[in-house]
Parts: structure tokens; sequence; C-alpha cells
């Protein structure tokens, strides 16, 4: 019998694929693409993308045949400079977007088991957090210390941090109340295992939809940083970077920024879409 049903269920976890909402269909599809262009960036560029060709400079989308997204103002291949700079974007937004869930996580956790001062002050610097304007923070940070790539990564990742805590603090105390989380008290389970082998991996589907939520928004700051001229620097490339230099040259070159640009909106709503949909089923399931 097991047998026979392993089959039907692999069968019906396959079709349900398919009767997904056909917007979170492409959605997933256009996320799994870049994915593959992040990790696989440096395969597919056809060119080096720092290398410079300053008689075809200038050149429109499919008007070279080895350039087929064309060239930008110093004669670079474009395709090149897009895939190299989606790859920067992404792993600067994944490494910050993860370190904000740990340390919110983390916050929220220790909130909700100390109480008191603890939560307090947790609690209290997340709502001044959240009362500031993180772009703000983040030119006056980089203004005082300069733009390095750790500093830059370390400041993503403590966006939205508080988003983390608030969420992991009230899972935390919901899931102190039930039945499992005392019985395990009871029989001498250490508090630290109850949260790492118990309660963690029972909240752990709402802080997953939380990060597809504020990943979008580490893309959109990154960008919005380096199109200021105080995040990515040279020879590195991102996005923003692409657009801040393509504006300069808009009237005569509009790819150089109608491409990047299309790529990062295309990004970012696709996983804002996918995080809705996922907390609309999450919040579904809960009812």
């Amino acid at each position: 019998m097991a047998q026979s049903a392993s089959p039907t269920r692999s069968k019906r976890s396959f079709t349900s694929i398919f009767r997904l909402p056909v917007g979170i269909l492409l959605c997933a599809t256009w996320i799994a693409v870049i994915l593959i262009v992040a990790i696989f960036a440096h395969w597919l560029a056809p060119f080096d993308y720092t290398q410079q060709a300053p008689l075809t400079r200038f050149a429109p989308p499919l008007k070279l045949s080895n350039h087929l997204l064309g060239t930008d103002f110093l004669g670079r291949d474009l395709l090149s400079n897009l895939l190299a700079a989606t790859q920067t974007t992404l792993m600067v937004a994944l490494i910050g977007g993860t370190i904000s869930a740990i340390v919110g996580t983390s916050l929220g956790f220790l909130s909700a088991h100390f109480g008191g001062w603890v939560d307090n002050l947790v609690m209290g610097i997340a709502d001044a957090m959240a009362s500031v304007p993180f772009m703000i923070i983040a030119l006056g940070v980089l203004a005082v210390f300069g733009s390095s790539p750790l500093l830059f990564v370390l400041l993503m990742g403590v966006f939205n941090w508080w988003r983390y805590a608030r969420l992991a603090r009230g899972l935390v105390l919901g899931a102190n109340a039930d039945g499992y989380a005392e019985a395990a008290r009871i029989v001498g389970v250490p508090s630290l295992r109850i949260y790492l082998r118990h309660i963690l991996p029972n909240i752990a589907g709402p802080l997953v939809v939380q990060f597809t939520l504020n990943f979008p928004e580490i893309v959109l700051m990154e960008s919005g940083l380096s199109f200021l001229g105080v995040g990515i620097k040279p020879p590195a490339i991102s996005l923003g970077l692409m657009i801040s230099y393509g504006t300069s040259y808009f009237a005569i070159a509009w790819w150089l920024v109608a491409l990047p640009g299309l790529v990062l909106v295309l990004t970012t709503l696709s996983i804002s879409l996918l995080g809705d949909y996922l907390r609309d089923r999450l919040d579904a399931r809960l009812r």
C-alpha cells in the first residue's frame, strides 16, 4: 500500500504546481532565471564586463552581432555588465537579508525569553529604527566612515531587522503559551533546545515569508545607495550603479537605463508578488 501511495502523492504534488496562478508561475520562473544568472554570470557573460572598446561605444541593442544588448559609453558589452551587476546586487541583498533575518530573529527570541528590561530595550531600539528612514541612517554612516564592501553589506544586514525581531517575539510568546513548549520544560528539556528544536521549526513559515517580503526592499535600498554614489564602487558593478551611469546619456542611449531598470523592476516585483502569495496562503492555513 505504501509503495502504491507514494507515486500518487508525487503526481499530486507535481500537478499542484500547475494549479498555481499564472502570474505566480511567471514570477517564480523569472526568479529562477535570475538566480541561475547570478550563480553562473561569470560563465554566461560573452565578454569581461570591464573590457572597453571605445570604437563601438553607444551601440544600440541588436545592432552589432557580438553585442546583443549593445554597448555603453566606454564600449563595454552591456549584456556582460548586466549579468555581473545582477550577480552583485543579488549577492549583497542575499547576504544582507540573511544577516538581517538572523540578527532580528535572535533578538526577538531573547526579548521573548527574558522579558523585563531586555524586552523593553530591544523593542525600544526596534521602535526607534522603525521611526527613522533607513536611507538617512545609511547615508550618515557611509558619509562618516566611507564606503567599503564590508561596511556596505553590514548596513544592508541591519536594514529591517526590527521587523524580524517583532515578528519572532510575538511568535515565540505565542509558542510558549502552547502546551508542547510547557510540556518540554516540565520534563527538563533546556530552554535553548526547546527554542531550536521545537519552537523555531514551528514558526519558520512566517519568518520565511518575511524574508521574501524584505528581500526586494534590500535590493532597492542597495540600488538606491549605489545610484547616489555611496554604495557599490567601481570596478565592481551593480544595477543601481549601471542606472546611475546611464542617466547621463539617457538622451542618446536609452538602453543604458532601461535594461538594468527593467531587470530591477521585474526582480523586485516578482519577489514581492511571490511573498504576498505565500503570506496569503499562510494566513489562510492558520485560519
